[in-house]
């Protein structure tokens, strides 16, 4: 109806029933989300959405409940997305997850339960936002959360990070043996899960190929520091793993050997991979952050001069904030030269 009635109007303007058409597409997309963010609603209002046309009966995230708290509209009490930690609907009765014990309908009820729904739309959105920033091709790229003490939700192998579906992610115990799933697990989770094993406080992993950051690690170049401050807090010293086949014990043995000091890692002829404490989101960030920096210090290399960089004073500074933050530096603590 929106394009007849353009065409039919002799003041019809290219631009404005372009800026329509994508409002109406817009509204109807948020209506068939099964999960919406607090992203989504400033989006909804930006667009000159109303509140009061969301539907009750999705998940909402804890900072979308928390916006809708202002308006007269709240979501209901089966619409209200879990946190990180929620159980299972099965498992909620006894008050515990699932275990490796439990029988597995109680696993496969929980895998397929809104709580885990809620991790699964979250590594689908990270995996096409990794895809659209190029920072995988084909099927490469692979992301985990660790949902409980025993299990983890992971990426299914052959399958492009830009166009994953909720149904199929896969869940493997922490020997990697897939436990519900359709489709096959990544080969490389066991990486992943060597990684949670020897760094505890690691719940989420992504691990991709961005261009910049992949090309020094095929030239075998650690990144320079003590040049942005983005990347001395959030990252700070990107160490290089010797290259072994993916998907084999090794690589994930040499790269685990690294994460107690650092969150990011650098695979010799193969890519990067990083690790959170917070979620996948944080662990996805430090790949554009990583990314942005390997591309910024590779032009401004060209520019014939050499690179400035921070003293040893203001990286202390920094260094202080981190700690703060609770991002491992193996600096911290140690005076630095100026």
């Amino acid at each position: 109806m929106i394009t007849n009635y353009f065409l039919a109007n002799p003041c019809y303007q290219p631009k404005v029933y372009h800026k329509l058409r994508w409002r109406a597409i817009y509204f109807f997309s948020i209506q068939m989300k099964q999960l919406i963010s607090l992203r989504d609603l400033e989006e909804l209002l930006r667009n000159g959405g109303d509140i009061r046309s969301l539907p009750e009966d999705v998940l909402y995230t804890p900072s979308a409940r928390d916006f809708l708290r202002g308006f007269d509209w709240k979501p209901t009490s089966k619409s209200a997305a879990p946190s990180g930690n929620s159980d299972s609907t099965k498992s909620a009765q006894t008050g515990k997850l699932p275990a490796l014990a439990s029988s597995q309908e109680e696993i496969n009820d929980w895998f397929n339960s809104p709580e885990m729904l809620v991790h699964k739309l979250v590594i689908c959105d990270i995996g096409r936002r990794m895809w659209e920033r190029a920072y995988c091709d084909g099927n490469g790229g692979n992301i985990s959360i660790r949902v409980s003490p025993d299990f983890v939700i992971c990426t299914p192998t052959m399958v492009s990070k830009g166009f994953m579906k909720p149904e199929q992610m896969c869940l493997v115990d922490m020997e990697g043996n897939q436990k519900v799933g359709t489709s096959k697990r990544t080969s490389e989770v066991l990486m992943h899960l060597q990684i949670m094993k020897r760094q505890p406080r690691a719940v989420a992993i992504a691990h991709c190929h961005p261009p910049h950051a992949t090309a020094f690690a095929v030239a075998g170049i650690e990144p320079p520091t003590c040049i942005l401050p983005e990347q001395e807090l959030m990252i700070g010293k990107v160490p290089l793993a010797a290259y072994r086949t993916p998907g084999t014990p090794e690589m994930g043995r040499l790269v685990a050997d690294l994460v107690e000091h650092h969150n990011t890692i650098l695979m010799c002829n193969h890519g990067a991979v990083s690790w959170s404490h917070l979620g996948a989101e944080d662990a996805y960030w430090k790949m554009e952050i990583l990314e942005s920096f390997c591309r910024t210090v590779w032009v401004a290399s060209q520019l014939g001069v050499p690179l400035k960089t921070m003293t040893g004073e203001q990286l202390q500074d920094l260094l202080k904030i981190k700690q703060t933050l609770g991002i491992p530096d193996p600096r911290i603590g140690h005076q630095m030269l100026t």
